[in-house]
């Protein structure tokens, strides 16, 4: 009993001070908890919604305030025609836009047209269900002008995703999880391997420069993704049903943008980690989370605090999801997807400078 004792009071030496072991054991439970609390929500809240009045009486008025001053939608913008709508549709500034037709105020049973974005079923479908509620309230709602009253009927329209396949959403989410899995998880386990092995060393006596070695050691890697970006486009097109309404060139390219961005952060972990256990540790908790959780892939960031939101905007799947929909789904150009191309390519000159910089020092 007495050496079990020890036993155990060794293993706590070693636990206690290790500082990175200790930063896992007891920051990322306060994180998650965070996280778990505050930022994963299916309630819809702060939708930003444009609305298309071609009425324009005081009806539409009042209807139009009452949207205004719900907590569960933003009004964006009063627009003056489709065109217009649709322009904030492609800029992911609107999730919904309201159409009131030109003979609402006469119409015994007025249509009101909702068209939502389709990218995110499960968000679409939650936020013409609120609409719609907020209009009829519970069915009888009505407008009167002092003389009539008009029974609201919302007519809804789902864009770019009519028939609410959920594929459209997790295909994009899914290439950037596999990615950051492949290419951070495997270069950064690949390179700590090395220096377990103490074959790092022979490497650096090499005439090859630790930047060559780098870039050497995660080209393979870049390959395979390459490999997986075709076999989830193929599966998703042919077995998913779900349309490459863009450019292929363009989609291969943001995933390659992409995957080098995933193998910076890999050599970056690799220049921390010591142990192949702790390299892949650091990049299931600091990687991989932060897509499932951060990046709009299974949670609306809209509905996360202000905080959380901010900090989304340093997670690179985030973007690249963005960018996925936009060119796979929707259909549009690569005008559409600069900010998000641009962000990504600062985000890979950023990694592999820092990367190679660490990888000098340390070696």
């Amino acid at each position: 009993m007495k050496q079990f004792v020890s036993f155990v009071r060794k293993e706590f030496y070693h636990i206690f001070r290790d500082m990175r072991t200790m930063m896992i054991l007891l920051g990322i439970p306060v994180i998650l908890i965070i996280i778990f609390g505050y930022a994963i929500t299916t309630e819809i809240r702060s939708v930003p919604v444009a609305v298309l009045d071609q009425s324009r009486t005081d009806i539409t008025r009042k209807l139009v305030d009452r949207i205004s001053a719900s907590e569960y939608f933003n009004l964006y913008k009063m627009v003056d025609n489709m065109e217009e709508a649709q322009q904030l549709f492609r800029r992911n500034k609107v999730r919904l836009v309201i159409v009131f037709p030109v003979d609402f105020a006469t119409s015994n049973d007025a249509s009101i047209q909702l068209l939502a974005d389709a990218t995110d079923p499960n968000e679409a479908t939650q936020i013409t269900a609120y609409m719609s509620q907020l209009i009829m309230d519970n069915g009888n709602f009505s407008i009167t002008d002092g003389t009539s009253g008009s029974r609201l009927m919302p007519v809804v329209h789902l864009l770019y995703n009519p028939l609410m396949k959920g594929a459209y959403n997790f295909v994009p989410g899914v290439m950037g999880l596999i990615l950051i899995l492949i290419c951070s998880m495997m270069t950064s386990v690949g390179i700590v391997k090395e220096k377990e092995m103490g074959t790092m060393e022979v490497l650096l006596v090499s005439p090859m420069k630790p930047a060559y070695i780098v870039i050497a050691k995660a080209i393979p890697y870049l390959l395979l993704s390459m490999v997986n970006i075709v076999t989830i486009l193929v599966i998703a097109y042919f077995l998913l049903d779900v349309p490459i309404a863009g450019s292929l060139t363009l989609l291969v390219f943001i995933s390659i943008l992409y995957a080098f961005v995933a193998l910076c952060l890999g050599l970056l972990v690799s220049t921390m980690a010591d142990t192949q256990k702790s390299a892949m540790l650091v990049c299931v908790m600091v990687l991989m989370l932060p897509v499932i959780l951060l990046s709009g892939m299974v949670f609306p960031i809209e509905n996360m605090p202000v905080v959380l939101q901010w900090l989304s905007n340093i997670v690179p799947a985030k973007w690249y999801i963005i960018a996925v929909k936009d060119v796979m789904i929707k259909g549009l150009g690569i005008g559409s997807v600069l900010p998000e191309i641009a962000i990504l390519t600062v985000m890979v000159v950023f990694l592999m400078l820092l990367s190679v910089k660490r990888f000098k020092i340390r070696l």
